[in-house]
């Protein structure tokens, strides 16, 4: 009788230890969701300012200048549920106004410009991988959440279900070129 007791506590103790794992890991994937969503934030943030000074820099033509302000303005203040919108909107004024690299040229020949088409190119190439990095983290998430042990024990506890962020984070060609040259 008492080897039986002894037997169901070692295996009651194994199945404790192993939900304590995998609650664990399951709480390291929702902090490095947290940190990834707040590295893509500021790529987010840095791209969206880098715009904005560009388009009151002066460099561009005023057509230019406004709807890149315009789409960055919106992108910097867009509110959470508009956040992925404003952004994807962001994307398309930055494809529409460097459509060529006659344009990224211009830039680079005013004063301070090429720091400025520089620092555009590194933030539109950055916004991807950041965007790639918090998705995976996302994708890794919810497949453990997924799994019947961690719902029956409920081992996410009262974390929200983690949720990608989808957008439109294309670069511009004549920027993504001059991001790797």
């Amino acid at each position: 009788m008492t080897s039986t007791l002894i037997w169901i506590a070692v295996v009651l103790f194994a199945i404790g230890l192993y939900l304590s794992w995998t609650a664990g890991r399951l709480d390291r994937l929702h902090a490095r969701i947290d940190a990834a969503r707040a590295a893509l934030d500021a790529q987010l943030l840095r791209r969206a300012s880098v715009a904005q000074e560009l388009a009151t820099s002066g460099v561009l033509d005023p057509a230019a200048s406004i709807v890149l302000y315009e789409a960055a303005h919106a992108a910097r203040q867009a509110e959470e549920e508009q956040r992925e919108v404003a952004e994807s909107e962001l994307s398309q004024a930055l494809r529409a106004v460097f459509a060529d690299a006659q344009q990224v040229e211009m830039v680079r020949a005013a004063p301070g410009g090429e720091d400025a088409a520089n620092e555009l190119a590194q933030a539109v190439r950055r916004v991807p991988m950041a965007r790639r990095f918090h998705n995976d983290a996302v994708r890794a998430a919810r497949a453990l959440r997924r799994h019947r042990k961690v719902r029956w024990f409920r081992l996410a506890g009262h974390a929200p279900f983690p949720m990608a962020f989808e957008m439109d984070d294309e670069p511009p060609a004549a920027l993504a070129d001059r991001a790797t040259a």
